[in-house]
């Protein structure tokens, strides 16, 4: 099994939510993905520099349709000059029947490594196939504060943590198997996938595969993936 087809990212629509690498883990499907189309719901980061072209429209299916350059990238407009804005989620949902993968960032995380949503988050599109809530394995043993996590005061609803405690293991798994948290608002036909990313040594692969286990036993999904999008070979591990 590869990174693509451990993230069921071969067909369909696959969003991506939490922190801790979702652009970086788009990237990486980018480019092991034949033909792959790159948009988003929520405002994204210019991201020219990983798709061979980003067509600028408010006709994403006639951009698909006519490009001869893959990963394509497609959104409704440019906002600032650092940043695309999003389609709205039946936009998006309009396009399932492409015959293209089609990944999808869906909520915003502003460079942190964990979050939970905002009542206004995730976007996800109706027709979403599967659902990856990430979260950075760099955050087990960390403090609870907003130099790392996005929403602190959402997280520690979930969890129980006071602002400043430690976040264990167990408290990665209760925000990544949450319905207020990386499952909320899944579509009932679509898969979840929890993926934890920044595997990138021993010890924290250790950690990594406490949290999964901990996901396990919360939430009925497939499997847990354990990564790191940097590397050549980003799967470490699923559990």
């Amino acid at each position: 099994m590869d990174i693509v087809d451990a993230l069921d990212a071969r067909h369909g629509t696959t969003c991506f939510v939490g922190a801790g690498g979702k652009k970086t883990t788009m990237a990486t499907l980018a480019q092991r993905l034949d033909r792959a189309v790159v948009t988003a719901t929520v405002r994204i980061p210019i991201f020219d520099g990983w798709v061979e072209e980003v067509v600028v429209t408010e006709t994403p299916r006639a951009a698909i349709d006519a490009s001869s350059a893959w990963p394509l990238g497609v959104v409704p407009a440019q906002e600032r000059p650092d940043r695309y804005r999003g389609y709205d989620t039946a936009t998006v949902a309009d396009l399932a029947d492409v015959d293209h993968p089609i990944l999808v960032k869906a909520d915003g995380a502003r460079m942190r490594e964990f979050k939970a949503p905002s009542d206004r988050e995730p976007q996800l599109p109706a027709t979403a196939s599967t659902v990856v809530p990430i979260a950075s394995a760099h955050v087990v043993g960390e403090p609870l504060t907003d130099d790392i996590v996005h929403r602190v005061d959402e997280v520690a609803g979930i969890t129980g943590l006071a602002p400043g405690d430690e976040i264990r293991p167990r408290d990665v798994a209760a925000v990544l198997a949450s319905d207020r948290g990386g499952l909320k608002d899944v579509p009932a036909d679509a898969t979840a996938i929890p993926l934890l990313n920044m595997v990138d040594n021993e010890a924290l692969e250790t950690s990594a595969r406490a949290v999964a286990e901990a996901i396990r036993d919360r939430a009925d999904v497939p499997r847990v993936v354990l990564a790191e999008m940097r590397r050549d070979d980003p799967l470490v591990a699923v559990a």
